[in-house]
């Protein structure tokens, strides 16, 4: 397996390592908010989980482990719009009770669209963005909402000085059970292809239990359009996932 999935990210990237004209705009992954910023009309973003990890173990005892490979495509139709297709094509599942044999099952995830509008700001300081999204149910029934939702977020970045910036995130779901995201996060330039942040989130849903989560994550643009990423997050209370992780590769075409 490990082959052919580096032999496609070489034919991938091979395009992308050529195009050394421009800066390349921010990536939305990794991290639990998204980039206020947006392509360029005409380019083209793809955004790939290698793959993410959740872990966590309920009340029972139960113990679940999901493997998720994400794939997010970004398009830019205009200035200051673009527009975003994505799925989870990939799903493994495995549960494990306290006293009883493992089990799993494997399958897609619930597809989308969405549309991003960077807002003017009249300052390099500040950016900020929205993301209208809708997610349909065309997964897996292990994978699956369910049904349609309907999400807006919005994000805001402020830029200190040439290396540390501060964000903060908001987005509200409906369609099942609606819910209500808000994330704040800091970020620092290392070198000039390495950044790092640190993030917490905070979630209500309605009729469950609010959860709260914290975490890190590292960039290292290998390439002038090429991106790696590794990033977790833990659960800082019993209703949330105990362990959020994931490694990603995101590449810029012009």
């Amino acid at each position: 397996m490990r082959l052919p999935v580096a032999l496609v990210l070489l034919l991938i990237a091979s395009p992308a390592l050529a195009q050394d004209d421009d800066d390349t705009p921010s990536f939305d992954r990794p991290g639990i908010g998204f980039s206020p910023s947006t392509l360029p009309r005409g380019s083209v973003a793809l955004e790939w989980g290698l793959p993410s990890l959740e872990r966590d173990r309920d009340a029972d005892g139960t113990r679940s482990t999901q493997y998720s490979s994400d794939l997010n495509l970004r398009i830019g139709l205009a200035e200051h719009v673009e527009l975003q297709a994505f799925s989870t094509p990939f799903n493994h599942l495995q549960l494990k009770p306290r006293d009883g044999s493992a089990s799993s099952s494997n399958g897609g995830g619930d597809s989308g669209l969405a549309v991003k509008i960077a807002l003017p700001t009249g300052s390099d300081k500040h950016a900020w963005a929205l993301l209208a999204s809708t997610t349909l149910a065309t997964g897996a029934r292990d994978f699956s909402e369910g049904g349609t939702q309907y999400a807006l977020g919005a994000s805001y970045e402020y830029s200190f000085d040439d290396r540390w910036s501060g964000a903060l995130y908001a987005n509200a779901t409906r369609g099942g059970a609606d819910a209500f995201t808000w994330s704040p996060s800091v970020s620092v330039a290392l070198t000039d292809t390495v950044s790092s942040y640190l993030e917490a989130g905070f979630t209500h849903t309605q009729g469950e239990a609010s959860t709260a989560i914290a975490g890190a994550g590292v960039t290292w643009m290998v390439a002038r359009t090429v991106q790696l990423d590794a990033s977790f997050d833990v659960g800082l209370d019993n209703n949330s996932p105990d362990l959020q992780a994931g490694l990603g590769v995101s590449f810029f075409f012009r």
